[in-house]
């Protein structure tokens, strides 16, 4: 008997009727001999409506009580679909985070799990039960409700796979699997069998959101396979997990873009030591995430520092940056929220020069302006306008041959 964790995102259970095609499936894995473990999403649009009436009677809603309205989203669901589940007579209990045993640090919003105390999960699977499981929060060490940030439930489902050493975790979305563009953008984009972790990462980190970042990183520290799945088809999607090393990994996998990114440019700023860390200490104080980072060559013992973060943090960056301005020696700072991000993945780079070069040609050939370069080992990412974006996608996607697998690059 193997144990299954399967994941049910917002548009998987929008609505009731979603809800018991859901129960449906979830139903025939248990008749099918396998224990099974569900984490599900707030339905639909409700989590959106919540921040919605927050914001209607707070300016600035208090990080503890945000978390305990957004949380009440994951408890409907799971307590509808375990209902959903007894009709079809399948034994079935519902588990808040904290009743799971999810312990997080204490930082509202963007809790981080330390901990996963399952017992009272394995428990009720013992006793015949499907554990349905409210995704996308926990409880911390200061014992109050927490929530794990964008893509939460998907790291829920990715922890309890973990603690509880499942065969399998899938995640079902309202897309077949991951493919080498995103299909709004790139129509003919081919979904992939199989992803790494590594490549999943990098994805997850330059705007592939089909699964959230931190799910692939547990993912990949726990050893957990991972299949990305669509909850509306059923068919067989996409596995994460090691890299099969008998098999030649492909020059590129994908091309991804974020359009969420903006730049912050800290204008004079005396080249002296420890300039750097006390701004990213700062950020980090309050939890930005900075991702892309460059310093121009001094001039006269003046530069500029620039980084690009997620839209949703640039507020309170500017915050930050207001602070030390005087105190750095720095004439000011500007931000922009007109870029993007368009990047290549690809275990292959490691072992095929050039694909750098023929990026910028592509790029420069429709007169996409590179701002910023950033890579790694199998990433290249560069900041562009946000209104060039789509376009440096499709004609990436084109020049590497991904919609015909041939994962060429151009002569």
């Amino acid at each position: 008997m193997a144990l299954v964790v399967q994941k049910f995102g917002g548009t998987s259970v929008a609505d009731p009727d979603r809800i018991r095609a859901v129960a449906d499936h979830v139903a025939r894995t248990r008749r099918q001999g396998d224990d099974v473990v569900v984490v599900v999403s707030a339905m639909g649009k409700t989590t959106d409506e919540l921040i919605r009436l927050a914001a209607e009677v707070s300016s600035s809603p208090a990080g503890r009580e945000m978390d305990m309205l957004l949380t009440a989203g994951e408890r409907i669901s799971m307590a509808l679909l375990c209902m959903a589940l007894i009709d079809l007579e399948v034994p079935a209990v519902s588990f808040t985070g904290s009743q799971a045993g999810i312990v997080t640090d204490t930082t509202h919003g963007k809790a981080k799990i330390l901990e996963v105390r399952a017992h009272r999960l394995t428990e009720a699977l013992a006793a015949g039960n499907v554990v349905v499981v409210a995704g996308f929060q926990g409880v911390s060490t200061a014992l109050d409700v927490t929530t794990l940030g964008r893509g939460g439930s998907d790291t829920t489902a990715v922890a309890l796979a973990a603690a509880l050493g499942a065969d399998a975790c899938e995640i079902y979305t309202d897309v077949t699997g991951v493919y080498t563009a995103d299909p709004r953008v790139v129509p003919n984009a081919r979904r992939l069998p199989l992803v790494s972790y590594e490549e999943m990462l990098d994805m997850a980190a330059t705007g592939g959101k089909v699964l959230a970042l931190r799910s692939v990183e547990f993912a990949r520290n726990h050893s957990v396979a991972v299949h990305v799945r669509s909850s509306f088809t059923w068919e067989p999607g996409t596995w994460v997990r090691e890299e099969d090393e008998s098999m030649e990994a492909a020059i590129i996998s994908g091309v991804t873009h974020d359009t969420a990114e903006a730049k912050v440019t800290i204008t004079g700023v005396p080249d002296q030591v420890g300039i750097a860390a006390r701004v990213f200490r700062a950020l980090a104080d309050e939890a930005v995430n900075v991702d892309m980072i460059v310093q121009n060559v001094s001039k006269s013992g003046i530069t500029d520092i620039s980084f690009t973060l997620p839209k949703d943090d640039l507020k309170k960056a500017g915050k930050v940056i207001e602070t030390l301005i005087g105190d750095l020696g720095a004439t000011g700072f500007d931000e922009d929220n007109g870029i993007a991000r368009v990047s290549l993945i690809g275990a292959g780079m490691k072992t095929h020069p050039g694909v750098a070069a023929t990026m910028f040609e592509v790029l420069a050939r429709e007169g996409v302006n590179i701002e910023m370069i950033s890579t790694s080992s199998i990433r290249i990412s560069c900041v562009v306008r946000a209104d060039h974006v789509e376009r440096a996608v499709q004609a990436l996607h084109d020049a590497f041959g991904l919609a015909d697998g041939t994962l060429g690059m151009l002569a």
